[in-house]
């Protein structure tokens, strides 16, 4: 049906300091990594092969995920040495992909619950060059907008402007036919959205777009991280214990909080709204509130910690 790239190459400078050992797509949502979420997302919608598209601290990746066996997709490995932008970093993954099929762009900047499925399928009944999916936001003026006409054809690519023509926006999922992957020069720097797109509408191409206003959150930012995990854990229950962890009855969490696997909650203490990663000790006494505990840190007793970034021996503020 297709295959498909994700992409995780970026830095994560927004996310800073909470990517300073940690890629972003290895931070963890309700339990698990953003990558995992992605991987469900293709899976669910029929992709059987999915190359992620690597380049800062790549190495964390293939322990993780191995050859995807786990999740029962294959997955492979394509790592930038210099970055290349969007169009360059799914050229160079694309090398990887031996298919006529659809190929499905995921981008590592976004969790989005939208009918993945329906996208491919409107693409390929349309015979298109490329397929967007795009969400309609209240205000558009913080976003670059994309208009369509009555058949869902893309006409423009408009930058930010202060009274935008649409509320359509780009959400960063795309479904290329492998004929336009295949014209994005190798080894060069190349925006999708900046250069390839705008080209392609300007030269009469078949740029459709599937509008779907489902869940949607570009994760970029450490507060959209937290937002992203609770929304999560909320549609369930006020928190989240993953396997192996240990919760003391005294303790009280809340606020779609989430505690990762292996972790420990001492007597007392209160959690809310915050993300606490796997083999932490959190200890008695103890509130968290609006924070992110890194994977192994220690909480001493007592301690009140409110809008940070905890690893062991350091804590910083999260802007």
């Amino acid at each position: 049906m297709a295959v498909a790239i994700l992409l995780v190459g970026g830095f994560g400078t927004r996310l800073m300091p909470l990517t300073k050992n940690t890629p972003k797509p290895m931070l963890t949502v309700a339990g698990v990594p953003v990558t995992e979420h992605q991987i469900a997302m293709a899976k669910a919608a029929g992709i059987s092969e999915i190359v992620l598209a690597t380049s800062y601290l790549s190495d964390v990746f293939v322990p993780y995920f191995g050859d995807g066996s786990k999740w029962e997709i294959k997955i492979k490995y394509a790592v930038e040495k210099e970055p290349l932008g969007t169009g360059g970093a799914i050229r160079n993954a694309a090398q990887l992909l031996d298919s006529n099929e659809s190929v499905v762009i995921l981008n590592g900047d976004v969790l989005s619950s939208h009918n993945l499925g329906e996208q491919i399928r409107q693409h390929e009944a349309n015979d298109a060059d490329v397929t967007l999916h795009l969400t309609e936001v209240e205000d558009a003026r913080a976003f670059g907008c994309v208009p369509t006409d009555n058949n869902g054809r893309v006409t423009a690519f408009l930058e930010k402007m202060e009274n935008p023509v649409t509320n359509q926006i780009n959400a960063g999922c795309y479904v290329f036919n492998p004929r336009v992957v295949s014209t994005i020069p190798l080894n060069t720097v190349v925006s999708v959205e900046r250069e390839t797109f705008p080209e392609l509408v300007a030269s009469g191409a078949k740029v459709f777009g599937y509008v779907e206003n489902a869940y949607w959150l570009d994760i970029g930012t450490p507060r959209a991280l937290l937002k992203a995990s609770i929304d999560i854990v909320q549609r369930n229950g006020e928190f989240l214990a993953m396997p192996g962890s240990i919760i003391d009855p005294t303790a009280v969490i809340s606020g779609g909080s989430c505690i990762g696997a292996n972790s420990t909650v001492g007597a007392g203490a209160i959690i809310q709204g915050s993300i606490v990663e796997a083999d932490c000790v959190i200890g008695q006494d103890s509130r968290i509130m609006d924070s992110f505990v890194a994977a192994g840190a220690r909480v001493e007793n007592g301690s009140t910690i409110a809008s940070s970034f905890v690893m062991n021996g350091e804590i910083l503020t999260i802007p």
